[in-house]
């Protein structure tokens, strides 16, 4: 099984328009063949001391995906590349962590 962690910096003040957008676009993603989970998330606050500082111009996505090639798909989709023209303009950086089990 291969998970990735997407975390996407985004531009001040455009965090509720940018997951509207994604929210939007996860049923598709969910449909593909070979995810078996897409999820966006954001900082909570834990109260533990250990934790990051809070970012309010973050949003994480939590992927699970069967294979490489589940994945490779994925980001070839039609969905993805209109997603991506959607939220140009509010993202600051995307970075990854691609893992697998172990």
């Amino acid at each position: 099984m291969i998970h990735v962690i997407a975390t996407i910096s985004l531009k001040p003040g455009v965090r509720a328009a940018y997951l509207d957008i994604l929210n939007a676009n996860v049923p598709n993603v969910l449909a593909e063949d070979g995810c078996h989970g897409y999820a966006a998330t954001v900082d909570v606050d834990s109260g533990l001391a250990i934790q990051e500082p809070l970012r309010d111009d973050a949003v994480v996505i939590v992927e699970k995906w069967e294979t490489l090639d589940a994945l490779n798909t994925h980001l070839g989709m039609p969905h993805m590349a209109d997603y991506k023209a959607k939220v140009v303009d509010m993202v600051a950086g995307v970075s990854l962590q691609v893992l697998q089990d172990v």
